[in-house]
Parts: structure tokens; sequence; C-alpha cells
């Protein structure tokens, strides 16, 4: 059993005007940084914010009266959850959806505001799998597999299609891999009319079961990853075959990688992404040199991130990138020297978001104390320069936030200068 861009094709017939039709944009800013003609597919913009709208769509506009009348049911950490309850809403078929305890908040809520029943169990997506199946055989409820299905497959390939007719001339396609039902798709649809065009695959580090399983590895993934959305420990059998055949290679990128890219697609381009959906542009962030020179097409599959959460990834990246620091800095504990502080670091550029005095339990004479300011900074040379000034005029300082770009790639060092 495979797919085929035939098969492709007919599922953009059916889906066609009940999905959102994405834009391929050009992120020529971010591409220069990157160094390649980018563009990036913007499946977050779909109703549900994944790409999972289309195959979920096409799974459920091909059962039958007696099964769509039965219900639906589905396992998922989110984003096919909402895919599956949305369209279920409005081709009024009931939906009940298996999610992992971990699952989002935000995604658990949406879920159930789109109607469906949602209920949690399993600590990991494939104990939820199981579940699913126990319920769905007890209650004659048709299975929705959010990767491992023909339908699954065929409609996230019309994405594949769209691509190429917005923009025929890229050459590479980068797609985040989580069961491989997205890739598998795109693959075979963008391969059928370019041959030549390199797919390349990206899974997270700390589930890397795709590019285990095609090279023979023993299979090792958990851990709590940004990129929920691609946190599959079993990937499909179907998808592996396709994947075999159709992708070039796959890359591995860690949760800082995932992070910066997530963080950069916000500020370079005003686009918001969880870290599945952002998991193409870390992978170029982590191999430059791969994509260098290319039209370089990047799937954003999601962009389901809790607002919390994105904060924090950004706070994160502000401090990653020397424009956030925690000082702790010596002074004489009397009248007008924390004024003095004060007025040095804003003589320097630096704006104070917060100060702690430390009197009490600290290691410190009586009649001084530790002052710790977190400062806003213009990047990692304008730290130094407030450092030396408050060092000048008899302050000891030094940073207790992390600054250091050891270990980030010469890409991800471009955006902080």
């Amino acid at each position: 059993m495979t797919v085929t861009a035939d098969d492709i094709r007919g599922a953009a017939a059916q889906i066609a005007g009940e999905v959102v039709r994405t834009p391929l944009v050009s992120a020529k800013r971010l591409g220069e940084i990157l160094g390649c003609e980018l563009y990036l597919k913007l499946e977050n913009q779909q109703y549900t914010g994944s790409f999972k709208d289309r195959g979920a769509l096409l799974k459920l506009k091909s059962l039958t009266a007696e099964q769509a009348k039965n219900g639906v049911i589905a396992m998922s950490a989110g984003n096919h959850a909402q895919g599956v309850a949305y369209h279920a809403r409005r081709l009024g078929i009931p939906a009940t959806i298996v999610m992992p305890e971990f699952a989002p908040v935000t995604k658990v809520e949406r879920t159930k505001n789109l109607g469906a029943r949602v209920l949690q169990t399993g600590d990991t997506l494939d104990a939820s799998a199981v579940s699913a199946r126990e319920i769905g055989a007890k209650e004659n409820l048709t299975f929705v597999h959010p990767y491992d299905d023909p339908l699954i497959v065929a409609g996230q390939g019309t994405i594949g299609f769209e691509m190429l007719e917005d923009q025929p001339e890229l050459d590479t396609i980068v797609v985040p891999i989580g069961g491989g039902g997205i890739i598998s798709g795109i693959a075979t649809a963008a391969k059928s009319i370019k041959p030549d065009l390199r797919m390349i695959g990206v899974e997270a580090e700390l589930f890397p079961s795709m590019y285990q399983t095609i090279r023979g590895l023993p299979t090792a993934s958990g851990g709590n990853t940004l990129a929920d959305g691609i946190a599959v420990k079993n990937p499909g059998v179907l998808t592996r075959e396709i994947i075999e055949r159709l992708v070039e290679n796959i890359v591995l990128v860690d949760e800082t990688l995932i992070e910066t890219a997530v963080h950069t697609l916000v500020e370079e381009q005003k686009i918001v992404a969880e870290g599945a959906g952002a998991a193409g542009i870390a992978a170029i962030l982590k191999e430059p040199a791969r994509f260098a020179g290319r039209k370089v097409g990047v799937v954003i599959c999601g962009g389901n991130i809790d607002v919390r959460l994105l904060s924090w990834v950004l706070a994160r990246g502000l401090v990653r990138d020397g424009r956030m620091v925690r000082l702790r800095i010596g002074i004489v504990d009397r009248p007008g020297v924390l004024a003095q502080v004060a007025q040095l670091i804003g003589e320097t550029g630096g704006n104070i978001i917060e100060v702690y005095h430390q009197r009490l339990f600290f290691d410190v004479p009586a009649k001084q104390a530790d002052v710790d300011a977190v400062v806003e900074t213009r990047n990692a040379a304008h730290v130094e320069e407030i450092i030396a000034a408050l060092k000048a005029q008899g302050f000891p300082t030094r940073v207790l936030s992390s600054r250091s770009d050891e270990g980030r790639p010469p890409s991800a060092n471009l955006m902080t200068k």
C-alpha cells in the first residue's frame, strides 16, 4: 500500500474550499540571515492552526453513512485532535479524542471547544493510541490515525502541489517529521513534478524515531521537548517506506535550536510558530552550508503554542542574545548609592527592568549589599560596556544569567549582531 500523486490530486479536489489555501511567502530578511532564498508555507494559518486540517477532512469525507453516524475516535497531542474535531463538527460526525496527559492545556481546551469528547490518558502518545483503539472497538467508532493512513498522507500531500504552484523554482523543501505523514505526502506530490527536488526532514533530537528506524538503529526517544507536535516514538509503516524512497536526509535539532527558531520567526518575520512548526528553520540554523544559495521552501506546519510558553521562549532568547542580563553589583549599603548605580546603567543606555536588594541571605559584610539588576541591553558588547562603567566607579559586577554564544550555530549568532 502506498500513496500516488494522482491520489493527492484527487484529495486536493475533494478538500478544495473547505480548508485554507495557505500562502507561500518570501522570507527575504530571514533568508539573507540564513544564506538562502527562503520561502515559508504558512500552515499555521489553517483554521485550527496546523496542517492537520487537510488529512483529517479527507479521511472524514471517506466515511460511509453508518460510520459517520457512529462517530470517530483519534489519539493526538493536540493538532490532529483539533483538525478531526473541527471537521467532524462541520460534517455532523460525533468525535472522541484521546489525548496524553502531557498535552498542552491550550490544545486540550480548544479541542473541547470544537465539540469533541476529550479523554486524557497515558503518559505517551503510544499509550493514548492503545486506549483509543480499545475505546473505538468497544463503541464501534472509526479510528482516524494521525499519520499512518493513505488518506491522511494524501490530504497532507496537497501542500506539496501548492508550494510548487506558487514557486516552481524551489529546489529544496524542508518538512518536520513526527510520524511522517506530512513529509510523505509532500515528497510524493513535489517529486512527481520535480524528481530532482531535495526533500529534507527534521526531527527533534529527543525524538529521532524515523531517523533511527530507517537506519536500522535501536529506537530510543523521550524527554520534554518544545516540539511536542513531532514527539513521536513509533513512526508510521506506510510513511517509513515513502521517506526511505524520497527523502534525502533527516536533520536532528536540539532544544536550543528549536527555541532559537521560534524566537527568530517572531522577530524577523512576525510569524508565530509552535516548536514543531519552527523545526525547519532550526534545521537550516544547524546546517547552513547544506542550504546555502538554494531556493528553499520550509513548511511552518503549526502555530499552536501556549502564549505563556511563547513569552518564556522570547525572554530566554533575549537572554541568549545578550539583550537581557541579570547583573550582581556589589555596593556600600548607604543612602544614594543605589541611585548612583541606576544612573550609571542609564547613562550607558541600559534599561533596568527589575532590582533585588540582597542584604540578609548572602555572605556579605553588614555595611555592604549585593544588588541584582535585570537589565535590557542592545547586545553582548553593550553588556560589557555597562559592566566596565560600573567597575570603573568602584562597583564590582558580574553576570548571573547566561549570554554565551558558545555552542550556537554561526547563523544564529548573526541575529545578535
